[in-house]
């Protein structure tokens, strides 16, 4: 059985799931890899000393595995190829979504594992490829919100029609805030579970009415495609109903503490913070920039899109829904 190399994103994810109790079969089927290979990961890259699966730290094992077993790691192509590389990257392509990229527009194969070694050389000469990357070493933040259950009238995800798992529609938004430094300022980040189409707000504060009147703002111009909304528990989305109303979908929220049940949304949220790192303070956010950031991720290839970019799949699927 030939061996898949994970990237760092499906570690996080190989993490994630672990913890929310999920077996290595089902894990792998999650990530698009075969059983073997998570259960190889988690063998090999399992924390020594405390038994437990660190991301961060098994991709730096077996990237230090893979820069063991090469003895070069230069980047030997045409000026024209470099130059390719470079545009994609600074795009804030990933290395995988550039190589596929490269291959089917360009007929240029290179494998993602070697334009990581570029970078990292590029790096090591003082080049700046690697600020492109969505993670530079950062640990994810932890799963599960520390919210209480104070909403009213509020209806369980467990209540959610079947086909929104089957994220075959457009449609099915996931909603989330980010917060900022000092608990001050929020990016409203709503995100359509099947093509990943992303909305971003940049609310004047977290108040319940200003959430509502932002996420209509931004979803109203697809109302007739709305079916579901899900959110966790936040305060901020106590007027929930009003969403509903306003928008003409239902809207259902998580289980407390368990944010993995809108799992696209997380991912999303992971993805912005390449722009906006965890901590950083919101005050002099403009809503140019979230536009620019909103723009970059809904025109950036996605492998579980075939690598097609999300407005190209929900825009797609909007003519025929």
């Amino acid at each position: 059985m030939k061996y898949t190399h994970l990237t760092q994103e499906q570690r996080y994810h190989i993490s994630a799931y672990k913890a929310a109790g999920f077996n290595q079969k089902e894990i792998a089927q999650k990530i698009g890899v075969h059983p073997s290979t998570v259960s190889r990961e988690l063998k090999r890259n399992t924390s020594n000393r405390v038994k437990i699966y660190f991301p961060v730290e098994a991709h730096k094992k077996a990237k230090q595995r893979q820069a063991y077993k090469s003895k070069t790691a230069n980047f030997k192509r045409t000026e024209a190829t470099l130059k390719l590389v470079k545009h994609y990257l600074k795009k804030d392509f990933s290395p995988e979504q550039t190589a596929a990229t490269l291959k089917l527009k360009h007929a240029i194969s290179i494998s993602y594992v070697t334009l990581y070694r570029h970078i990292y050389h590029d790096r090591i000469e003082g080049g700046v490829l690697y600020t492109h990357l969505r993670h530079q070493g950062k640990r994810r933040a932890k799963y599960g919100s520390r919210r209480k259950n104070r909403i009213a009238n509020r209806i369980s995800i467990h209540q959610r029609p079947a086909i929104v798992e089957q994220k075959e529609r457009i449609g099915d938004f996931e909603i989330d805030t980010i917060i900022g430094k000092g608990k001050r300022g929020a990016i409203v980040t709503m995100v359509d579970r099947a093509s990943l189409y992303v909305q971003l707000s940049l609310p004047v504060s977290r108040r319940a009415h200003i959430v509502v009147h932002e996420t209509v703002r931004k979803l109203a111009p697809y109302r007739k495609h709305l079916h579901t909304i899900t959110s966790d528990n936040g305060l901020e989305f106590a007027q929930h109903q009003s969403i509903s109303k306003k928008l003409g979908c239902d809207y259902y929220f998580c289980d407390p503490y368990s944010s993995w049940q809108r799992g696209i949304n997380e991912n999303t949220n992971g993805l912005i913070r390449q722009y906006i790192p965890k901590g950083s303070s919101f005050e002099h956010l403009s809503k140019k920039e979230i536009k620019h950031i909103e723009n970059r991720l809904n025109h950036r290839p996605r492998k579980s899109l075939g690598w097609k970019t999300p407005h190209e799949v929900f825009h797609e699927k909007m003519k025929v829904s």
